[in-house]
């Protein structure tokens, strides 16, 4: 990968240890018009992302950008030792406290008891943070890679805790929870043995549905995933998020650079049936384009939402069993084009942005690979 593929689709898309840097080879990032329509559009019209974007140009040209977040992903490869472990989960609850005071309640659930969702739960910082905040009842429902395949421990005292269900799986590959039955999937699938039954009730309903997860470079994985496996973990969460969120209830997700045409497609698509924000906390990752959707009063059961759920499914099932150009044709015709999406949220996309970038920018003006070359 060349130095700025990686400033533009690794270090500083990266949110959480552990994520995949091999988005410049992922076909979901390769969006028409990205760079010819959406970055001149927001350039002309944004002076915190016109600063961001010296930043990033700076990072392309600093070999020590790249060394920096190099350092930061070994030691996200790394992150099973004990040390490592703790403070990822004290980050994350650090990060979920900053994300509910900044949005109103985001971690408090509609009804009590309550329920809460978690697609990719380990260590289960954002579960702690949330159960402490709830009914001492609170019923949860967590999914995580299991650490015999390279995810991470679950560092959330559970055991002996009947209101805390773990899964233990690999969320891509919940085959009929995503409308595919285990006898139609052909035998000569390089991952035919692994896809799974369906885990989830069809009435199984939550008032906050989590997805914060993120490819692991720890998990061996079929060659065909490589350059899919964002997309497939993507769509196939946000697919059991919505799909089980209660009408009303609340779904947080973490996403990376807002500027991206399948992002900005997402969020328009999310603001058609709930109320839309974004936040990228300041705690954590602040020198990263990650940052968190946190959508309120999701009327999870209209039409439009049940719209993106086929849409997601169709993609996910792209992704598992169709061809790369199969794939890059199904997200190209998820969304409208880059004109057709400026036109249409343009300026909301600019609302929503400005925070997130203006925060990143900050944190990179003070990286030392950048205050070097002043």
């Amino acid at each position: 990968m060349d130095r700025g593929a990686n400033w533009e689709h690794g270090a500083l898309t990266a949110a959480n240890p552990g994520e995949t840097h091999v988005l410049s080879t992922t076909i979901g990032d390769t969006a028409p018009d990205y760079k010819s329509v959406i970055v001149p559009y927001l350039r002309e019209r944004v002076p915190e992302f016109r600063r961001l974007d010296r930043l990033r140009q700076q990072g392309w040209e600093n070999p020590a950008g790249d060394r920096f977040f190099q350092a930061q992903r070994s030691n996200a490869d790394n992150i099973d030792d004990q040390h490592s472990s703790q403070f990822h989960f004290g980050l994350m609850q650090k990060i979920a406290s900053e994300l509910h005071n900044a949005t109103d309640g985001c971690f408090t659930t509609v009804t009590k008891p309550g329920a809460i969702l978690d697609v990719c739960a380990a260590p289960g910082g954002f579960l702690a943070a949330a159960m402490a905040l709830n009914d001492p009842d609170l019923r949860v429902r967590a999914c995580t890679l299991p650490f015999s395949q390279g995810g991470y421990k679950v560092l959330l005292p559970h055991e002996n805790n009947d209101a805390i269900d773990i899964n233990y799986c690999d969320v891509t590959m919940l085959a009929e929870d995503f409308g595919v039955k285990i006898e139609e999937i052909p035998a000569s699938h390089p991952d035919h043995n692994k896809f799974m039954p369906r885990q989830f009730t069809i009435d199984e309903q939550y008032d906050i549905a989590i997805c914060d997860g993120h490819v692991l470079r720890t998990q061996e994985r079929a060659s065909y995933r490589e350059k899919r496996e964002s997309i497939r973990l993507q769509n196939g969460s946000f697919v059991l998020a919505l799909e089980h969120l209660r009408p009303g209830g609340t779904f947080i997700a973490l996403l990376h650079k807002i500027e991206m045409w399948r992002i900005a497609c997402l969020l328009q698509t999310m603001s058609r049936f709930s109320d839309v924000r974004v936040y990228k906390p300041k705690c954590g990752h602040a020198k990263r384009s990650s940052f968190y959707m946190i959508a309120k009063d999701v009327q999870s059961h209209s039409s439009e939402a049940k719209e993106a759920i086929k849409t997601w499914k169709n993609i996910w099932y792209v992704a598992t069993f169709g061809t790369d150009q199969e794939v890059y044709q199904a997200i190209k015709d998820s969304g409208p084009s880059a004109e057709e999406l400026l036109a249409d949220f343009g300026p909301q996309l600019i609302t929503l942005g400005r925070p997130v970038w203006l925060t990143q920018a900050k944190a990179l003006a003070k990286a030392p690979f950048i205050k070097k070359q002043k």
